[in-house]
């Protein structure tokens, strides 16, 4: 299925796989996330990479945010989301897709460089892919919560992510991994959200793409309640 089909309706009318899919391909990251993981962490080494780790500043060109992660609920997302950040995977990254009352999206590598609409803009990713973890009991698509994005098959994880703008529950498979949730800065999210795009498209231009980048500066990862480190 086309990632960038054209998105007609209401929000309930939505396809939520063409929306979020992500990671199509197996693209490998351009050079400036040289050092970063070569795959997914197993679980012995998310268990390290987790240890001590509360959260992540999400600082960007409208502001920070940030988010309360979930090491116990989805250790290996959230595990591989701490090491992309700590290796600067994200930093120059924009959100490349704002659909407003839904949801925002960002981590593909090829927008460090590519910041307006081109073909094949949300397939890029970190040169791998990894195993969904369905969302563990108690955890839902509410406002604020921040998911994997996938390519709508079992074993399509990598870089990409995205932050609900609404309650989200009605209009969401439970397959995509829950890895945290925004609990300061709900205001830069919206503000994420309200700009303006290119709205829907046909293919094979992306729609949904912000007129203005918004463009992540850099993650930062919490541990314990000390600053960033």
């Amino acid at each position: 299925m086309n990632p960038f089909r054209p998105i007609r309706g209401t929000l309930a009318s939505i396809s939520v796989g063409v929306i979020l899919a992500a990671c199509t391909g197996s693209a490998s990251p351009p050079p400036a996330s040289q050092g970063c993981p070569a795959a997914a962490p197993s679980a012995d080494q998310a268990t390290s990479i987790n240890a001590g780790v509360s959260a992540a500043e999400v600082a960007t060109s409208l502001g920070s945010f940030r988010i309360e992660l979930y090491p116990a609920a989805a250790p290996i997302a959230t595990a591989n989301f701490v090491a992309l950040a700590r290796c600067g995977f994200y930093a120059e990254v924009i959100f490349h897709r704002v659909i407003p009352g839904f949801v925002i999206q960002a981590g593909d590598p090829q927008t460090r460089t590519k910041r307006a609409a081109f073909p094949g803009l949300g397939t890029g990713g970190p040169g791998y892919q990894f195993a969904i973890e369905p969302p563990a009991d108690g955890y839902q698509y509410d406002q604020y919560v921040v998911a994997m994005a996938n390519a709508g098959a079992p074993n399509t994880n990598g870089s990409q992510f995205f932050i609900d703008l609404a309650d989200l529950n009605a209009q969401l498979s439970r397959s995509y991994t829950i890895f945290g949730e925004v609990v300061e800065g709900t205001d830069v999210v919206d503000a994420i959200g309200a700009v303006k795009t290119n709205g829907p498209q046909d293919p094979p231009t992306p729609g949904d793409v912000p007129l203005e980048p918004v463009v992540i500066s850099s993650v930062t990862i919490v541990t314990g309640n000390e600053e960033p480190d």
